[in-house]
Parts: C-alpha cells; sequence; structure tokens
C-alpha cells in the first residue's frame, strides 16, 4: 500500500469532507493596477495576464514591479493565497490560478482576485486545475466576447478537505509527476521541433524547380489559374439566427493551426449562408489568411476538409482537379510561403495583410499531375509525424498531457464523507 493510501486509510476511511469554497476561505478583488504602473525594480506585483501566460501551479518570486506609494494603494496577497485570474476569452481559462509562495506580499491588479484559506496552497493550486473544477465553474461563468466569473460563483464551488497530511502528499506526488510529465513533455517538444526542421528542409528541397525539374517536365503556374478563388465574410453578429446552434464552420485566422482543418471555433447556420455575405464552400478546398496580425512572421496555409464558409480575412481555394493535385498545391504554398510574404505583403497599414493582385500573380513551379500526386503521397507521410495531432508526435505529446491530467484529476478526487457538503448560503 502506498504512503498516500495509508495515509488515507488511517486518517479519512470514511471519505473526504467537501466543503464550498467560500466557506473554508475568503476571495478579495483585487483592482487599481495597470501595465503602466509597472517599473524597474520596486514592490512586487501581479498581472492577471501572467497567471494565463507565465505562472504554473504555483510562483515564488514577481516578474514586475511599482513604486512603494502605488503598492500603498493596492490589495495585497499573501504567502499562501491563492491568485485568481477571473477574465478570459476561453471559457477554460476562466478561474485560472496559481498559489503565491514569495517572501511577503505581492499587489494584485483588477480581472483577479486573491483567496486566502487554510489548506495546503499548491492543494487548492490543484484543484483548481481540475476538471472537478471546470465542471463546476461553468453554470457560474458570464459575458459573451469576455467571459468572467464573480466570488459569489467561486464561493459555491465544491472542493474535497482531507486532512492537511493527505493534502501534502498529494501535492508531493503530483509536484513529482508534474516534474517527470514536463520533462518528458520537453524531449517530445525537442523531437518535433527537431523532425520539424528535417521535414521543412525536405519538402523545400523537394519543390524547388531544380529538383523538379531533374526528374521530368516542369511548368510555372500563377495562383490565379490553379482554380477557382473565392473570399470570405462576417454575418451580422446582432442575429443570432444567424449563429445560435450552427452546425457550420466559419473559419477564420484564429482556425489556421494545423495543416488540416475539420471544425473551427465558431459555426453559422443555414440562414446564415442564404442570407448573408458569406458563401459554403464545398471540401476539399484549401484556405490561405490575407489579412492577420500572425503575417508578420507566418503564411498559414491549410486544406480543409469540410464544407465550410470563412471569414473576411481568408482566400479560398478550389484546385481545378483535371490539371492539379490539391495536396501538391498545398505543400508548394507552404513551402513558399516565406517567399509569397516578401513579394505580397502590403507596406504600411496598421493590420499586415497581402495584397490579392499580386498574391494571385505569384507564380510556383509545377510538373506533370502524376509527379504532383507522388510527391504529395511522399510529403503526406513526413507531415503526419510532424502536424497530425492523431498520430505522430503531437499526438503523443497530447496523450502525455491527458495523462498527466488523468493522474492529478484522480488523486484530488474522493469519496464523499456522509454528511458533507455544505455550501454558502444564497
Amino acid at each position: 500500500m502506498s504512503c498516500l493510501a495509508e495515509l488515507i486509510e488511517e486518517l479519512c476511511p470514511d471519505g473526504v469532507e467537501y466543503r464550498a469554497l467560500g466557506d473554508v476561505g475568503v476571495f478579495v478583488r483585487g483592482g487599481g493596477l495597470q501595465k503602466a504602473d509597472f517599473v524597474e525594480t520596486g514592490m512586487p506585483c501581479v498581472h492577471y495576464g501572467q497567471i494565463h501566460t507565465r505562472f504554473g501551479i504555483s510562483v515564488s518570486e514577481a516578474v514586475t514591479f511599482v513604486s512603494e506609494a502605488q503598492f500603498a494603494r493596492l490589495k495585497h496577497a499573501d504567502y499562501g493565497d491563492l491568485l485568481i485570474a477571473t477574465t478570459s476569452e476561453d471559457d477554460e481559462a476562466v478561474g485560472k490560478a496559481t498559489a503565491w509562495l514569495g517572501d511577503g506580499e505581492v499587489a494584485i491588479s483588477g480581472d483577479m482576485f486573491y483567496y486566502r484559506h487554510n489548506l495546503e496552497p499548491k492543494y487548492v493550486s490543484y484543484f483548481f486545475a481540475s476538471s472537478s473544477f471546470q465542471d463546476q465553474k461553468r453554470p457560474y461563468l458570464t459575458g459573451a466576447k469576455v467571459r468572467r466569473i464573480a466570488d459569489k460563483g467561486l464561493s459555491r464551488i465544491q472542493i474535497p478537505v482531507p486532512p492537511l497530511e493527505v493534502q501534502r502528499e498529494i501535492v508531493r506526488i503530483l509536484d513529482q509527476f508534474t516534474t517527470l510529465e514536463a520533462e518528458l513533455e520537453a524531449e517530445l517538444e525537442a523531437e518535433l521541433e527537431a523532425r520539424w526542421a528535417q521535414y521543412e528542409h525536405y519538402r523545400n528541397h523537394l519543390l524547388s524547380y531544380e529538383s523538379l525539374a531533374a526528374r521530368g517536365p516542369v511548368s510555372w503556374s500563377a495562383l490565379r489559374e490553379l482554380g477557382v478563388w473565392s473570399g470570405g465574410g462576417t454575418p451580422s453578429k446582432s442575429r443570432g439566427d444567424y449563429w445560435v446552434d450552427g452546425t457550420i464552420p466559419w473559419i477564420t485566422p484564429k482556425d489556421m493551426r494545423s495543416s488540416k482543418i475539420q471544425d473551427s471555433m465558431m459555426n453559422v447556420t443555414d440562414k446564415a449562408v442564404r442570407e448573408s455575405n458569406v458563401k459554403l464552400i464545398e471540401a476539399p478546398s484549401i484556405a490561405l489568411v490575407v489579412r492577420s496580425s500572425i503575417l508578420q512572421h507566418t503564411f498559414p496555409v491549410a486544406q480543409i476538409d469540410v464544407d465550410a464558409t470563412f471569414n473576411q480575412d481568408m482566400k479560398v481555394l478550389v484546385v481545378d482537379p483535371d490539371r492539379f493535385e490539391r495536396r501538391y498545391i498545398y505543400y508548394a504554398l507552404s513551402a513558399n510561403g516565406q517567399e509569397i510574404l516578401r513579394q505580397t505583403s502590403k507596406q504600411g497599414g496598421s493590420v499586415n495583410s497581402l495584397v490579392v493582385p499580386q498574391l494571385m500573380d505569384f507564380e510556383i513551379p509545377v510538373p506533370e499531375i502524376d509527379e504532383q500526386r507522388r510527391i504529395a503521397d511522399l510529403l503526406d507521410r513526413f507531415d503526419a509525424l510532424v502536424n497530425d495531432i492523431t498520430s505522430g508526435l503531437p499526438a503523443e505529446i497530447a496523450a502525455r498531457r491527458a495523462q498527466y491530467e488523468h493522474y492529478r484529476d484522480r488523486l484530488v478526487s474522493f469519496p464523499e464523507k456522509a454528511g458533507s457538503g455544505g455550501s454558502v448560503a444564497s
């Protein structure tokens, strides 16, 4: 029997009491801290955005500072307090938390709480990362574009409260497992980065004019000659009947995160397709981003495997199948991404964009169609290794994360002791 099992058997054999967070601690809202208040040296502070981007389960040192005068005007968390980000555009990120384990107090910004309690700090932080917390918080989320949670909702969430000895043993185990998982994931990500560099080199060499010409006839084709191009649009956001219960993917630059796309973050309805400025493009197609800040350094291209609509920042190509192999065209566009950016990027303007007429004039080398298919078959196998989220290294990384999350969730779950489960008053 493990040490944890022995502790549970000894200290809570009949189950664990579940308590409302509002009954075992207090939430205090921050405020009055802006990024403009940061100074090079001074008193420590935490901005809510840092919880989303910089900190994990715990943090012991601040990365930003304010003057002593500003610090005196702010709310301060102390050792062991949980720092909670209360807003995000992503539901899952609302309520993301980190335990403050630094020496002395730290000031906090708005859009966050500190949670003061008498539990093991990292135990509470691990609980806030669990699926149980995620499931319980959903009814209390509010807002449309920006999602948020209030202290009233957080106070109602039930947390298992085993004896402190059990909490500390869980933290010890999860700390070790977190370190191991991070090391394994780092190894996989390094391997993926190396494979990606190898893949890009192989792809770019295989698709170069010199390499193609050494194997047979090659011609140059402008992008406008490859098939039928379409633009996109945005149905009115004020029309609920264009969006509510929509089932048709509406693809934007935010969705362009993989080589193959089968869904989107937002969907539109059949009525939106019939009545608005969006056009349904039948699969298969190829989508390009022509307006987005990402064009500063990356040219996103993806194969679209479902019938879909697109917003106005996209261009979509349905390839002429009699002359071109769609997969080859996708790989050729990807290989020429940086050159496309160099030749077609719009100069000036507040948002990065491509000059579409120049984009349509861009030429790629094209061999005969049988050679296109042969090259596409070769690159498909390599692409799966470095890009496919259902196979290859990305899938292995995702599996590691899922394994870790499952183990964490099990460790912060207990049989509930009879008669527990109290909640804060309405």
